[in-house]
């Protein structure tokens, strides 16, 4: 039987990685599917912080995933799977498409993201996923906080100050920390929810610096 599954963590915990594993594994296996993505850092890929990368479908609001599922299915003599990195972006109609990919066309569905945001939030495609997925994995590579303690929030850090509130969504293009653009320093750190709450970071050196990266 076909299932939605969803993996689910923190940045830095391995979630690109696995979505290309998956695939990559599935697919020399001679299964027939698709990887797909949105909002990576790379642009129509999924791409790992370990180097590797692998082109993929860019999800965007538009796109009907079922429809487009149905349609590979159709050229392609089946379909057996569907692999969705960064799936927190997708909206949450969408997470239903997947889901009837899954009823209807009898492939299974790997989706893969993040929990919450930056506020500590469900992103709404998360939370539907929560409550339509078959199955619920938490991702078992813990990120830490600079502490040392295990890391459970992604902290949004505005030149080198944790902020509470703003878009959900911020798109960076920082490659440097010294950087002398007039734009504001936006980087991403994680941290254990004491020092989610409280507001304390590391060092900024120490942070996940948004390169082309985007993040609740």
């Amino acid at each position: 039987m076909a299932t939605l599954r969803f993996s689910f963590g923190t940045m830095g915990s391995g979630k690109s990685t696995l979505a290309l594993q998956i695939h990559h594994n599935l697919s020399s296996r001679g299964l027939r599917g698709l990887l797909c993505t949105h909002l990576d850092r790379e642009g129509a890929q999924v791409s790992s912080r370990l180097g590797v990368a692998a082109a993929a479908v860019d999800v965007g609001p538009k796109l009907d995933l079922f429809a487009m599922a149905e349609q590979y299915a159709e050229h392609h003599g089946g379909l057996q799977y569907l692999v969705c990195d960064e799936a927190q972006f997708y909206a949450p109609h969408q997470i239903d498409e997947l889901a009837r990919v899954v009823d209807e066309l009898g492939a299974d569905v790997h989706a893969l993201g993040l929990l919450t945001d930056f506020r500590g939030k469900l992103f709404d495609a998360t939370a539907r996923l929560l409550e339509v997925a078959d199955e619920r994995c938490e991702l078992q590579v813990e990120a830490r906080c600079w502490c040392g303690a295990r890391a459970t929030h992604n902290a949004r850090l505005v030149d080198g100050v944790q902020v509470y509130d703003g878009d959900q969504v911020v798109l960076g293009d920082v490659e440097a920390l010294g950087d002398t653009r007039s734009e504001a320093l936006v980087a991403y750190e994680l941290l254990c929810r004491r020092h989610w709450l409280a507001g304390e970071t590391g060092r900024l050196d120490d942070a996940v610096t948004a390169s082309s990266f985007a993040v609740g």
